[in-house]
């Protein structure tokens, strides 16, 4: 995200500059921004895991 600031004269006209910011970028940028996002949230919550983890077990069925 851009270090820049920026002066609005209203809310409204705030929100569209993001609109339109949000709208400009890539998918990859876009990207970028949520694992950022989770990457915070996750060192917020004390989570380290860097990956889901997968986890399963097998069960033997019986036959009848």
């Amino acid at each position: 995200m851009d270090s820049t600031i920026r002066r609005f004269n209203s809310f409204a006209e705030a929100d569209e500059a993001e609109a339109d910011y949000y709208a400009c970028l890539t998918p990859e940028q876009r990207l970028e921004i949520l694992f950022d996002l989770i990457e915070t949230y996750r060192d917020n919550i004390g989570e380290t895991s860097d990956r889901l983890e997968r986890i399963y077990r097998v069960v033997e069925l019986e036959r009848c």
